[in-house]
């Protein structure tokens, strides 16, 4: 079962769904987003760790986290907020990092999300929606100097597959930027981002397909600038990432294409 609803919220650039899935998912987070579980529990892996969860927890998630659902303890319902790029814009030029991805309901440093969830809920005005957004931006960060989430050879391998998304890219190369010998890098960013590289780079190049599309090329356009072969290795690797066709996604509803 999966069901997904939008939320109408009157902040632009702010996006807001309820989710419905006892379906187990793997993949990619595409956008900076905070999730609350509003019933069920989980069992999940991210950020090199399984975590747990229950109703009220508060799950923020960054482009390129990768999410894999372990097991469901019956359905999950979940509301996710997607905060607006412009203001994630400063938390980059400000060199801010997120340093905790999980809040407990009551932990005091998930209240700020805690509300901008219940605001949301509640349907509340613009100027109540702006405020807790920017509270919630502000929570979402710490100053520079926390600890990582990856190793440095990880994070530099990361930035080179997304740097060069739509290149061809070697094992050799990519493990001469990272400053790392192969078979230590392709164990430890499996390890640590919760895929091997290329399976990383393919949820990259998806995630850059559905940029082009929702921009208007066709299909058959984008399938070598983002570094597939031809279309059809493109619709293959779109369909079981996604769920569904290029060209049918390109025509959905823009709330579904914050959870694909």
């Amino acid at each position: 079962m999966f069901t997904l609803d939008a939320i109408p919220v009157s902040v632009p650039g702010l996006r807001a769904v309820r989710m419905t899935t006892d379906l187990l998912r793997v993949g990619m987070k595409e956008f900076h987003a905070s999730m609350r579980i509003e019933r069920g529990r989980s069992e999940w892996w991210g950020r090199g760790r399984v975590w747990t969860g229950g109703p009220g927890e508060i799950h923020l998630k960054q482009p390129g986290d990768v999410h894999r659902d372990v097991a469901h303890d019956g359905t999950m319902t979940y509301q996710a907020v997607v905060l607006p790029e412009r203001d994630i814009e400063r938390i980059r030029h400000e060199g801010k990092v997120v340093a905790h991805p999980h809040f407990k309901p009551g932990d005091e440093r998930g209240l700020a999300f805690q509300r901008l969830h219940d605001a949301v809920a509640a349907g509340a005005d613009r100027l109540t929606l702006e405020v807790a957004v920017v509270e919630a931006v502000e929570a979402f960060t710490v100053l520079r100097g926390a600890t990582p989430d990856h190793t440095r050879p990880v994070r530099r391998a990361m930035e080179y597959l997304r740097e060069r998304v739509g290149d061809a890219i070697t094992l050799d190369d990519l493990a001469d930027h990272a400053g790392y010998d192969k078979f230590h890098l392709c164990r430890a960013f499996r390890a640590q981002v919760g895929m091997p590289p290329h399976a990383y780079l393919t949820h990259l190049r998806i995630a850059w397909a559905k940029v082009l599309l929702e921009s208007g090329l066709r299909a058959s356009e984008v399938a070598t600038r983002v570094g597939f072969y031809d279309q059809s290795q493109l619709n293959r690797h779109f369909r079981r990432i996604v769920g569904t066709t290029p060209a049918r996604y390109a025509s959905t509803r823009p709330e579904w294409r914050i959870q694909a």
